[in-house]
């Protein structure tokens, strides 16, 4: 996600490793174990941070309840960093050097993730199932970083990919924030389509994250002839992309999300806004697996925890991303430190029912899920139509 002064956050880091000596692990004691997130709380992905991290709190609540894991309960600690890289910095800090936790779980964006690997890799402090799909959570391999899902270049690939064989056409565009997180898209975008004979990428526009006219944009990419357009922007954004271009008519193109634009409550916009809006992610939508008694159940827990009338894309997450530490930690026994963890993550293998994905983790392989599931709003719920 957003790429925010490289110099502010490298001259942080350095400054606090400097500070600092490396530790073999820390947030451990006898009788608990320190979980830290820094996420978005209030800032324009708080639509994910903030109930992927009340989703995790449930998930440890009923393991603490139930006696923790060896003997040690889950405390969980989260800064909220509001998308801002300064922010995201003394978060980090704090979590790391103050608070001392042993691993950093559903940590939100591409930048705040990247900057903070340098120390969190010093310290020995697993970093797992980030709120990013970025290639960089887990290439190039290290033995502490973890990865949950395909990653946003290989959802746009297979995204774009569908919709040209489904709709027989080849211009391909992207509408990106200039980030990390954009980048990943566009050049999933472009990738695809010079690997691909008949599919040309032909235009792009840039964008702020405070943006929030796109009539512009629009009429460029539509003058420039695009047919499949390959969003990275915030939740808001795309709904008013997707709204901008039913008002100006532009029936002739197709608007794909990658995982950070694939949420709930952007099919339940009211007046069709969003009808027909496509998405390629590494899991499939919750509503849609309410078949499952698994996921019945984490939709009754999460209402009536906090009074939502519907946990989301965020909240499937972070309900995810707790189960893979809470098996982790079991697998990883009574001597936990971040070899014992290292080794109790990479013997993971799992069906995951209520994301509907599989779950595999090995001494070569630090991306959890590999599925990519397309889907569409259709009627006001994301429909999957397909899954590579």
């Amino acid at each position: 996600m957003k790429k925010l002064s490289t110099t502010l956050a490298t001259a942080a880091i350095a400054a606090t490793m400097a500070a600092a000596p490396a530790y073999a692990e820390q947030g451990i004691t006898d009788t608990e174990v320190l979980i830290g997130s820094n996420n978005d709380l209030s800032g324009p992905f708080a639509s994910f941070g903030a109930p992927a991290t009340k989703a995790a709190q449930l998930v440890f609540d009923e393991v603490n309840a139930a006696g923790g894991i060896h003997g040690r309960t889950i405390r969980f600690i989260v800064e909220d960093h509001a998308y801002q890289m300064p922010k995201a910095i003394q978060g980090m800090n704090k979590l790391i050097n103050g608070d001392k936790v042993f691993a950093m779980l559903l940590s939100l964006g591409t930048p705040m993730n990247i900057a903070a690997f340098k120390l969190q890799d010093a310290k020995n402090v697993p970093n797992v199932s980030p709120l990013s799909a970025a290639r960089q959570m887990a290439e190039p391999f290290h033995p502490l970083h973890f990865a949950g899902t395909a990653t946003y270049y290989e959802q746009i690939r297979v995204g774009v990919t569908y919709l040209a064989e489904q709709k027989g056409v080849s211009n391909v565009c992207a509408m990106y924030l200039p980030t990390d997180f954009g980048l990943d898209i566009k050049e999933g975008a472009e990738s695809i389509a010079a690997d691909t004979d008949g599919l040309n990428f032909v235009s792009e526009t840039t964008h702020k994250p405070d943006d929030a006219d796109f009539v512009g944009a629009l009429q460029k990419l539509n003058a420039d002839g695009c047919e499949i357009v390959a969003m990275a922007l915030g939740v808001r954004q795309a709904i008013t992309v997707s709204g901008t271009a039913k008002k100006l008519g532009l029936d002739n193109m197709s608007f794909l999300n990658s995982s950070a634009g694939f949420h709930t409550v952007m099919a339940k916009v009211p007046g069709g806004v969003t009808e027909g809006m496509y998405a390629a992610a590494g899991w499939a939508d919750l509503l849609s697996r309410m078949d499952q008694p698994e996921a019945q159940k984490f939709f009754a827990r999460y209402t009536e925890a906090t009074g939502e009338e519907l946990p989301g894309t965020g909240a499937l997450l972070g309900h995810s991303a707790a189960i893979t530490m809470v098996k982790a930690l079991e697998a990883a026994g009574r001597d936990l430190d971040a070899n014992t963890f290292q080794a109790g993550m990479e013997s993971l293998n799992y069906e995951d029912v209520v994301s509907g994905n599989t779950v595999t983790y090995s001494a070569t392989d630090h991306q959890g899920a590999d599925e990519v599931v397309v889907s569409v709003i259709k009627d006001g719920n994301w429909v999957e139509i397909a899954r590579k």
